[in-house]
């Protein structure tokens, strides 16, 4: 079934997963972020490309903090799949949720892809659905603020940009959304 996409301004629709590590619930509900909440959402353990990316959001973590974002990165994944990307990838500041249900991730406006067996990059299995990378920002009533979504795990918006983003959007204490014509 397919969804209209959520535009800027929109009450985000309940994301909720389980932090790795930790085991407890994580709910976009219950985030409160000082000046807004960025999520990532990455494909999964099997994902070479999300190493990168992901671990490269885990060393700017501070930064995006002392800004007043509060930062998680999101999968379809099982627990062990989250818990194998936090020791393998070496992730020590970023909170990694795992569980995410691909029909919520899709009402948010994600691109959901179907695994096709093994990821030939790491030989690990691909799972039935899972999420492509976004990263959205939501603001501190629930809605989307700004959103970077993909449809194919290549070219990902680089997190360094992403952090000047948030430095404009709060220099102009976080102006109307654009999008939303």
């Amino acid at each position: 079934m397919r969804t209209m996409r959520i535009i800027p301004g929109d009450r985000m629709p309940a994301l909720e997963a389980r932090l790795a590590g930790k085991g407890v619930k994580w709910a976009l509900a219950q985030e409160k972020p000082e000046k807004l909440a960025l999520l990532a959402f990455y494909r999964g353990i099997f994902c070479p490309i999300c190493r990168v990316w992901i671990a490269d959001l885990d060393r700017l973590v501070p930064q995006f903090e002392k800004r007043g974002v509060s930062v998680i990165a999101l999968s379809s994944d099982r627990k062990e799949g989250a818990e194998k990307a936090i020791a393998g990838w070496g992730l020590k500041r970023l909170r990694v949720g795992y569980g995410l249900d691909p029909e919520g991730a899709r009402k948010a406006g994600l691109y959901v892809s179907e695994g096709r067996g093994l990821n030939a990059a790491t030989g690990q299995k691909e799972p039935r659905l899972f999420v492509e990378p976004a990263i959205l920002l939501v603001n501190p009533a629930g809605e989307l603020y700004a959103a970077w979504i993909q449809s194919t795990p290549y070219a990902r918006v680089h997190l360094a940009e992403i952090l000047t983003a948030v430095d404009n959007f709060t220099a102009k204490n976080l102006p109307a959304p654009r999008g939303t014509a």
